[in-house]
């Protein structure tokens, strides 16, 4: 794990096992050598049963394991958990709590998502968004256009390899936690079971991911409590609708010091300064190379 001062956690691009080397030939038949994500399959077990087994880079599999439970309702709030045991040679992580489990009716009912790497959500998980409402905060311009830039300088499995999904978990200008995966949805689970051990406070958080600002996306931030969610990516129509009913504030096509907001607008406040056209393409370009 690379640390430093402003972010609890970052990726670590060099970490043994996350990518290796792979030989092949490019346009003009060159011999090449290309650095290339690692995917492996990652089985969940809550007590004595199987939840799921996901695609994922294989790093943090505890949090990993946590916060897909924790997202799909199967882990409460109040519910305690005794261990988090994870097996290397057999990729399985057995999450043990103090109350039985019994989820077969629930496992029945599954929808494949458009997340990459099969995002999944299980049972009435999106009943689960009736009635709920996301705290009140603010969010300043500004705020997110530090976070863009800091965020596209900091080392990544992304700049390194490609083929990954990014989330930073954020407070105010401040990243605090940058998980990756294949998966955009395996990313977020990282974040929410690194926030249930830590048992901050998400009221005042800001989500920053990659991808796709998707139903999966949305229903995934409101459970964990976090009132805005940003992306350099695009929108679906369903997340924005889900986002407009629990009042979720949706921030997408962040490029430079332009974004667009398509839920949430009355939590923005536009303190930023603009630089200009010039500046601001400037900005575009550096940003997504």
């Amino acid at each position: 794990m690379v640390q430093n001062n402003s972010c609890l956690i970052l990726p670590d691009p060099d970490a043994f096992g996350l990518t290796r080397k792979v030989q092949g030939v490019d346009h003009l038949g060159k011999e090449i050598s290309l650095n290339v994500v690692e995917e492996q399959p990652l089985t969940i077990w809550l007590n004595g049963q199987e939840i799921v087994t996901a695609m994922t880079i294989g790093d943090y599999p505890e949090y990993l394991a946590v916060g897909f439970l924790s997202n799909q309702r199967m882990l409460s709030k109040d519910e305690a958990v005794l261990s988090i045991v994870f097996d290397p040679e057999l990729q399985t992580v057995v999450v043990r709590t103090d109350k039985p489990t019994n989820y077969e009716k629930k496992l029945q009912k599954k929808t494949q998502t458009s997340g990459c790497a099969v995002g999944t959500l299980f049972g009435d998980i999106i009943e689960t968004l009736e009635g709920l409402k996301l705290p009140a905060s603010k969010v300043h311009t500004s705020w997110l256009y530090s976070l863009a830039k800091q965020i596209n300088q900091m080392p990544s499995l992304y700049l390194s390899a490609g083929a990954i999904h990014g989330t930073v978990l954020c407070q105010e200008d401040e990243p605090l936690v940058y998980m990756e995966d294949v998966g955009r949805h395996n990313a977020v689970d990282k974040v929410a079971g690194w926030m249930r051990g830590s048992q901050i406070s998400s009221a005042d958080k800001i989500m920053y991911t990659t991808g796709r600002l998707t139903s999966e996306m949305v229903i995934k931030c409101s459970l964990m409590g976090i009132p805005v969610l940003a992306s350099r990516s695009g929108f679906t129509a369903w997340g924005v609708e889900l986002a407009d009913q629990v009042g979720l504030t949706l921030i997408g096509r962040m490029r430079g010091q332009r974004f667009q907001c398509l839920a949430g607008r009355e939590r923005l406040i536009y303190d930023a300064n603009f630089e200009g056209e010039e500046e601001d393409q400037k900005h575009r370009r550096k940003s997504a190379q």
